[in-house]
């Protein structure tokens, strides 16, 4: 039985196809390539070597066979055992063994089997209809004519310049507009603002600065002092005159809060001063600007006290200030 057609057959699925007790056809990629001694183009092939080491069945031919000719696979073990005494004995003889489109086979002085791969044949399905064809050079023909051209040095002059001007245009505005931009805007001014992280509501705090200008404002407020009191007793009362009685000024009527926070909406001012009646204070709400509710802790009669206060509270309450009430 001749199974060099079922070896073919394999050749052009798998890179190696090993035919048991011969050796084994290993199957090598070669990309497309130029003969430049003949002017020859040859397409991708893959070549076909020989490996006498490689001779242990892998069932992968006698599978093939087995199910090609539908015989059970022992039968087919004894036909391709049959086959390769065959092909040893006509070596042992001298002579070649030619394997169709495939190679061919001889032993060499030393005994050796040697194998040479038929050229001609291509096992590289994506060369399928490829062939080999050869395209003469031009005469006459110098490329160094068509690479090497005369250059005009005025025109290339020319043209680096208009490069320049070009980047020019381009630039110049986007600096003119990268430096306009930071004048006339207050994008680069800083804005402090503050948040009292209650989780219940969203708080709208007012913004510090105000308070702190009106606590410098505060600051800088003339002290009204009561007018003095004579010292001293007085020896006789009936002898002093009833329009000179010492009647003390008017104290001021305002008063300084401890703002703990501001809110846009009441109900979440009633949460602030139920969180401070639970902490020990007595909060007081207050009428603030642009219709704010302000919560107050603390309500005292002079700067440096509810400066104090507002210290003490502060570790809890973050962001308080100081208010001026009337």
């Amino acid at each position: 039985m001749d199974i060099t057609a079922f070896i073919r057959e394999l050749l052009f699925g798998h890179d190696c196809v090993i035919v048991p007790g011969f050796g084994g056809f290993i199957g090598n990629y070669t990309p497309a390539r130029i003969d430049k001694t003949t002017y020859t183009f040859h397409p991708p092939v893959k070549q076909i070597s020989f490996n006498r080491n490689l001779n242990n069945n892998d069932g992968l031919l006698i599978g093939r066979i087995s199910e090609s000719v539908k015989m059970n696979y022992g039968d087919v073990r004894t036909l391709v055992d049959e086959f390769v005494e065959n092909i040893r004995k006509r070596l042992e003889r001298g002579e070649k063994v030619v394997f169709n489109h495939i190679g061919s086979f001889i032993n060499n002085h030393e005994g050796n089997i040697q194998f040479e791969p038929d050229s001609d044949s291509n096992y590289y399905l994506n060369s399928y209809g490829l062939t080999s064809f050869q395209v003469m050079p031009l005469e006459g023909y110098d490329v160094r004519k068509r690479i090497i051209k005369h250059v005009d040095k005025e025109q290339v002059r020319q043209i680096t310049l208009r490069k320049y001007l070009w980047r020019a245009a381009v630039i110049i505005p986007l600096l003119g507009v990268m430096i306009t931009v930071p004048l006339t805007t207050n994008i680069f001014k800083a804005k402090i603002q503050a948040t009292n992280m209650n989780p219940l509501a969203s708080v709208e705090f007012e913004k510090n600065k105000d308070s702190v200008e009106r606590n410098k404002n505060i600051e800088s407020m003339p002290v009204i002092q009561p007018p003095a009191v004579p010292k001293g007793p007085i020896t006789n009362k009936e002898s002093q005159p009833v329009n000179d009685e010492i009647i003390p000024a008017e104290l001021p009527s305002e008063s300084f809060c401890v703002i703990t926070g501001s809110f846009k909406s009441e109900n979440n001012a009633s949460v602030q001063m139920k969180k401070l009646e639970a902490d020990g204070y007595a909060p007081e709400l207050i009428d603030g600007p642009n219709g704010f509710y302000r919560v107050s802790a603390f309500r005292c009669t002079t700067l440096d006290e509810a400066t104090r206060k507002k210290d003490s509270i502060g570790v809890r309450y973050s962001g308080s200030w100081i208010a001026r009430v009337k």
